[in-house]
């Protein structure tokens, strides 16, 4: 019988002619990010000995009210989830402001993202981002043909708003912005990011990756979805991935203009949406407690490797999320072994022909293990 990804690889293959010896799902989401973990190799799937600090996962959710829906949800896991995708698509819409038709749902926001890529590589042009950032949509227009073109971070490792907007082409179809970015966990000045996206929304269409703001104190506030209201030409993205802790569940959703929404429907897997991930998205919209506790949860295991960072002296960005991006004291290759033998996966990217570890924030305990461990690979 032909497998899912087997049809994917050949449709999409005939459709964009693409000579693929992979899938395109192989090739990308779970990709190396440096030379480090070509040599080492990276394991994309889990291994109950390691403490996964590799993939900004929540290490808190589901909460319980999530789980208590998605056990409920269970009674209607022989029924396919078109109705109840429709019903949040409806709660999403009030909570946001919006119409429905402004709103698109989707397997995880990895699925939306990679749509964007593959519309924007089909109609031609290029994708502009800074970098380091995460860079789905981005690896997956350029199967499709599109340029990427990239601008590094700032001295803070934060979005250099001024080089982006310089960079801009007449061919530029998409600009991406990640707020809070990943790898980094930084934040852009919230007053220069609207000003930006306005502006630029003029002359490309402007994607807001907002899989890291409810980390935010007043995310509300701080959120692009507004711009979408007011008709620019803004995306925004969001996730149940990271706070809510549902990245297995696979729920998340795009903000846009309707008719650009509408072309990135047409590409959808049909019947793409499952019961229990809904039912637990839905329950844990409402459930403040929970986005608290892991808030606090979170400030507190990260100012833990801040302080460990700060006693070496060691520069990084400051981030706001649940990840930390620092430079590398010993070569990546090195480090991934030796942290992995320790019980603990973290990943290694390439910046600026350096070469840098980004850590996910575990429990406190998890951080605390990590450090000492980290401590005695370094020497």
């Amino acid at each position: 019988m032909t497998t899912r990804r087997q049809w994917l690889k050949s449709a999409l293959a005939a459709g964009a002619g693409l000579p693929l010896s992979l899938t395109i799902a192989d090739q990308l989401m779970a990709a190396p990010v440096s030379r480090a973990e070509r040599l080492h190799g990276i394991e994309p799937f889990r291994n109950g000995k390691l403490v996964l600090l590799g993939s900004n996962e929540n290490p808190y959710g589901p909460s319980d009210k999530a789980r208590k829906a998605i056990v409920e949800s269970m009674k209607e896991g022989n029924r396919y989830a078109h109705g109840v995708a429709q019903e949040l698509k409806k709660v999403i819409a009030q909570r946001e402001g919006v119409a429905p038709e402004f709103v698109l749902m989707g397997c995880g926001s990895s699925e939306l993202l990679c749509l964007t890529g593959m519309t924007a590589g089909l109609e031609g042009g290029a994708v502009l981002s800074a970098f380091p950032t995460f860079r789905l949509l981005m690896d997956y227009a350029t199967k499709f043909n599109a340029r990427w073109d990239r601008v590094d971070l700032d001295a803070n490792m934060v979005h250099n708003l001024e080089a982006m907007a310089s960079a801009v082409k007449p061919d530029t179809k998409i600009i991406f912005v990640v707020n809070p970015n990943n790898p980094t966990g930084t934040i852009v000045d919230n007053e220069k990011l609207r000003s930006f996206c306005m502006e630029m929304a003029k002359k490309a269409t402007v994607f807001a990756d907002e899989a890291y703001i409810e980390f935010l104190d007043q995310h509300e506030k701080k959120s692009m979805v507004d711009l979408v209201k007011h008709g620019h030409n803004v995306i925004v993205s969001r996730t149940f991935s990271k706070v809510y802790g549902l990245a297995g569940l696979r729920v998340g959703y795009l903000i846009g203009q309707p008719d650009t929404l509408k072309k990135m429907a047409e590409k959808q897997i049909w019947g793409n949406n499952n019961q229990a991930g809904l039912a637990a998205a839905k329950a844990s919209l409402d459930d403040k407690d929970f986005v608290a506790m892991t808030r606090k949860k979170n400030a507190e295991a990260r100012q833990h490797l801040f302080n460990y960072l700060d006693s070496k002296k060691w520069s990084y960005g400051k981030s706001m999320a649940n990840v930390v991006f620092f430079p590398a004291p010993i070569d990546g290759k090195t480090i991934l072994e030796e942290t992995e033998k320790k019980g603990y996966q973290i990943r290694v990217w390439d910046y600026q022909d350096k070469e840098w570890c980004r850590v996910s924030i575990g429990t406190l305990e998890e951080m605390k293990g990590f450090t000492k461990a980290f401590d005695q690979i370094i020497g």
